[in-house]
């Protein structure tokens, strides 16, 4: 049986663990499409790994664009003035024009220095010798985008526990996040940075809707979550006045956030034709690797509204729409009324 892949999560939260404890590689590879991770990581290291009177002399930061492979093997092979380690970050390393050089850097890289290479964009091969050198002496971390919305909310889950916020929300409150913000997770933090710091002293710290309503501005009443509500029950009425607020409203939700959240959900409807008979909330759980019963009764009700073929149809319209509305074979119809279009077909 092939060994599963770890994900960005257990990967990031290894190689932040055993930079809290002291344990540092002397090189790591960051990359991949998600930046989040990738700045957490190497932000940590460039601001904890030396003290403030090491960096002088033993800090560099550089970026790809303004330097080379050559040059940064260069630095990366003296030794440290003063200190114990160096530590040189490479960002935008993927600009590197003669990135494959650090190739036989990676075969005996120096003790003392603290090599940081960040690859923005899709991820190098994996069976590069880059790649395969850096996960031998060091760290490897690819650090994907959330795919599905129950990956935004376990970021979210986890983001608020931290020690230094150790707040609490409910999955329903979150989902609402998630399906309003979407998956940019630096975003996602800035966020929920201004409700963790909105907490009256003395008070539980929890985050409810008010307080999203308060500090994120997404409506209780009029978000994402309650349109994707209203069509997997089948509330025309309540469906179209949703989707008329946001067409009046465009920032409470612009088309491109409904777009990716209904073609979320009608795809991981169709998953869950696939599932284990009888497809029962277990069930679907199981087949979706779902964390809450009450994400599961959402999926049950859409099987018994909408028929596979049906599902199928509704995929496809959501891709037509999106291209339209990027002015793909549409002359002049507005977003708006290209949603209400797609709202109607879903509803038929």
């Amino acid at each position: 049986m092939a060994e599963k892949k770890a994900s960005t999560r257990e990967t990031y939260e290894t190689i932040m663990s055993e930079l809290h404890s002291g344990n540092v590689a002397p090189v790591y590879l960051l990359m991949g499409e998600e930046a989040y991770y990738i700045d957490q990581v190497s932000d940590y290291i460039t601001a904890n790994i030396l003290a403030e009177e090491e960096k002088d002399f033993n800090l560099t930061v550089v970026y790809g664009p303004d330097t080379s492979a050559r040059e940064v093997i260069n630095n990366a092979s003296r030794y440290p003035i003063m200190a114990a380690r160096q530590v040189i970050v490479v960002r935008e390393a993927q600009k590197l024009k003669d990135f494959d050089l650090f190739e036989k850097y990676l075969q005996k890289p120096v003790a003392t220095t603290v090599l940081v290479l960040c690859c923005m964009g899709k991820p190098l091969d994996g069976r590069k010798k880059t790649v395969t050198g850096a996960a031998a002496v060091g760290r490897v971390l690819v650090s994907d985008p959330p795919k599905y919305d129950r990956d935004i909310v376990a970021f979210i889950n986890d983001y608020v526990k931290r020690p230094e916020y150790n707040a609490k929300i409910d999955s329903r409150t979150a989902y609402v996040v998630a399906a309003c913000i979407g998956g940019d997770l630096k975003r996602l933090a800035s966020e929920l940075d201004k409700l963790l710091v909105a907490f009256p002293e003395g008070q539980p710290r929890v985050i409810t809707n008010e307080m999203i309503e308060q500090h994120i501005g997404i409506s209780k009443q009029y978000n994402i979550y309650e349109l994707r509500d209203a069509l997997i029950n089948k509330d025309a009425a309540k469906a179209f006045r949703i989707i008329k607020y946001f067409d009046d409203n465009p920032k409470a939700a612009a088309a491109p956030q409904v777009l990716v959240m209904l073609f979320n959900f009608f795809r991981d409807l169709m998953l869950c034709y696939y599932a284990p008979r009888p497809v029962n909330e277990s069930a679907i759980m199981a087949q979706l690797n779902l964390p809450k019963a009450w994400f599961a009764k959402d999926f049950v009700t859409g099987m018994r509204n909408f028929t596979p073929k049906k599902t199928l149809a509704i995929i496809s319209k959501i891709k037509e729409t999106d291209t339209r509305i990027k002015g793909i074979n549409n002359v002049n119809t507005p977003a708006g009324e290209l949603m209400k279009e797609l709202i109607a077909f879903i509803l038929e």
